[in-house]
């Protein structure tokens, strides 16, 4: 997947740069430097990368503007790099339209993890059956099966399992998915989010204490991972 990938890193420090640019072309990706924030903006049409790779704590401008703005015009993946590790500022960027997170000190094992599970998001899969370890989702026929034996969901339990599927990957903040879910007419209690994911895991999770595909991202929200593992 890496082959010819371009990677556009969007960072002020230099050592950085030189550090991301090292481990992603050891991979095959091809990768593009900037340290600004409206470099960042001419750069993303003028070179057309796959994935952008963002820190917030830019000179010119806050990372979450440079979202802002190329959320506009492109839902190419943005990975942010950041050392803000608050809550809220991953929240922020998240809801500005971020696709993942990360905060320095990073494992760059993690972040080409995340940059792979990003490009599968991009690239069509030729079906609406998604599958990960003994999960199976038929989303076309509304069929769930895990090990072979279907599944039965409430409405609400399918609708939160499908949003989580058509994101596979992403974090998604818990405020993007009771929109996502229950509409922008209604606005349910975070308790309300927690108990139908608590009743989605018991039925689709092999160990629901342990979860294998629906995993919290703490006090942010929620990702359904797309691999087995």
């Amino acid at each position: 997947m890496s082959g010819g990938t371009r990677v556009l890193v969007v960072d002020d420090e230099r050592s950085i740069r030189i550090f991301l640019r090292a481990s992603l072309a050891v991979e095959g990706y091809l990768v593009h430097e900037v340290e600004n924030g409206q470099e960042a903006l001419r750069e993303v049409p003028a070179w057309r990368p796959d994935v952008v790779i963002l820190d917030l704590g830019l000179p010119d401008m806050d990372g979450r503007e440079v979202i802002a703005g190329l959320r506009e015009w492109t839902q190419v993946p943005i990975i942010v790099l950041s050392v803000r590790e608050r809550e809220q500022d991953k929240i922020a960027a998240l809801d500005a339209g971020a696709d993942d997170y990360l905060t320095k000190p990073f494992s760059v094992g993690e972040l080409l993890a995340r940059i792979r599970a990003a490009l599968r998001r991009t690239v069509p899969t030729g079906g609406h059956v998604f599958e990960a370890g003994d999960l199976r989702v038929d989303v076309e026929r509304r069929l769930v099966t895990r090990s072979g034996e279907k599944v039965s969901l409430t409405p609400t339990e399918y609708e939160l399992l499908r949003v989580l599927i058509r994101h596979a990957g992403r974090v998604l903040t818990h405020k993007h998915i009771l929109q996502e879910v229950w509409g922008n007419s209604y606005e349910p209690e975070a308790h309300t989010l927690r108990v139908n994911i608590s009743n989605l895991r018991r039925k689709v999770e092999p160990d629901p204490s342990r979860p294998r595909y629906i995993v919290t991202e703490p006090g942010v929200g929620y990702r359904l991972r797309d691999e087995a593992g």
